[in-house]
């Protein structure tokens, strides 16, 4: 049996402003038998490592709220999506790599193209998480399947297509059949003042997937597509770049979380985008990539005060930041205004609840190893998430 103690490291569980210090983690088998103060360990197995983890904090493993894996990033990032199938799986081992190294531990994958996996043709993401099931190497992964849009929003191929509620309906449970986790719908639309489906069309999506047991997102960005998801009661919006105090209060009292995806502006106003697609073809412009960056972090704020569940993602592969930038999200977030505290929890165990995963997240007696080890205190500078020193 193989056994591992993380010795006299700090640990901040994303549920308290305060690091517990001194802390001893003993790992057997990939999960954690005890965790003691290093002044009290007691007896430790027989040919156990001992890892000197002192100048270091532990944190749980990280959930990326939203990625799209087989998506390398960039500035042509839609432009991927057409590539061969096997250069979206070889990109996907790549961001799985990168994933893991930066301690993120489950990747919600919202969104891939459908392609013949050599198993069966469906969204890709969807064999890539059967293929990394059980290995440490690599997050574990929830999927989506493929987005589902009205007709003409993005490029030919890259989605499922619907021109009214009853082919919405129809879309999704396709995609449920299909083995996804979840459903992925697309709430923007040509109009900017109106969504392409309505609220009722939403929710019944949300209603049919809910007796299967499955929850339903939304790609929101402007305010009429969150309203509408918002009235639909789905169980998350992506981006939500634009709510105002009526949706948030519906939010949280529909119990809908936000994902929230800043680092991919970030990353535009910081290397720029050469790709237009609709409603960005704006963020070419810097000023208006920066404008928008201050409308995200205001919606995130106004979720925060209403009590919305936040969780944080990259949407790398959707834009141009890449699969290990999750901690970019983190800064946003304490920008927006959260404590790093509640920051690391976006990143933690509030995606382990929106996964519906008890134990993603979490660092607990009992539970999984899958935590990191960051030099500095994430609780009073969250940039110390970009440097992990060891994954367990």
């Amino acid at each position: 049996m193989a056994s591992v103690v993380y010795r006299d490291a700090a640990l901040a569980d994303g549920r308290s402003p305060n690091l517990t210090v001194g802390v001893s983690i003993l790992v057997r088998d990939d999960a954690i038998s005890w965790i003691r103060p290093s002044t009290d360990e007691g007896e430790l197995p027989a040919e156990c490592e001992v890892v000197d983890a002192g100048g270091t904090t532990i944190v749980p493993g990280m959930v990326d709220g939203h990625s799209h894996l087989t998506l390398p990033g960039g500035s042509h990032w839609i432009d991927r999506g057409a590539d061969p199938t096997a250069t979206l799986l070889s990109v996907a081992e790549a961001n799985g790599e990168l994933q893991h190294r930066s301690g993120v531990r489950w990747a919600r994958d919202v969104g891939s193209p459908t392609r013949d996996d050599g198993d069966n043709t469906r969204a890709l993401a969807i064999g890539i998480r059967d293929r990394w099931r059980g290995r440490r190497d690599r997050p574990y992964v929830r999927a989506a399947g493929t987005w589902i849009t009205a007709k003409g929003l993005l490029p030919p191929g890259l989605t499922v297509e619907a021109k009214d509620g009853d082919e919405l309906l129809a879309a999704a449970m396709g995609q449920l059949d299909d083995g996804a986790d979840f459903v992925k719908l697309y709430l923007d639309g040509p109009d900017p003042d109106a969504p392409p489906f309505t609220a009722a069309e939403v929710a019944r999506v949300v209603q049919a997937a809910h007796r299967r047991n499955r929850k339903v997102t939304a790609h929101a960005t402007n305010l009429p597509g969150t309203r509408a998801c918002a009235d639909a009661n789905v169980d998350s919006i992506e981006h939500g770049f634009e709510l105002d105090a009526d949706v948030a209060r519906a939010m949280a009292a529909g119990d809908t979380a936000l994902v929230t995806t800043m680092t991919v502006l970030k990353s535009w106003l910081t290397f720029g985008t050469t790709t237009a697609i609709p409603r960005f073809t704006e963020a070419q412009h810097r000023a208006q990539i920066a404008e928008r960056l201050e409308q995200a972090k205001e919606s995130a704020r106004l979720a925060h005060s209403h009590g919305v569940a936040i969780v944080g993602g990259t949407d790398f592969g959707g834009g141009s930041a890449r699969a290990n930038q999750l901690p970019w999200e983190a800064e946003c977030l304490v920008e927006a205004g959260l404590e790093p505290w509640q920051a690391l929890a976006s990143l933690t165990w509030r995606g382990g609840e929106l996964l519906g995963e008890p134990t993603a997240g979490i660092i607990a007696e009992g539970g999984p190893a899958d935590f990191s080890l960051v030099h500095g205190d994430p609780l009073s500078d969250i940039t110390a998430l970009w440097r992990v020193w060891r994954v367990a």
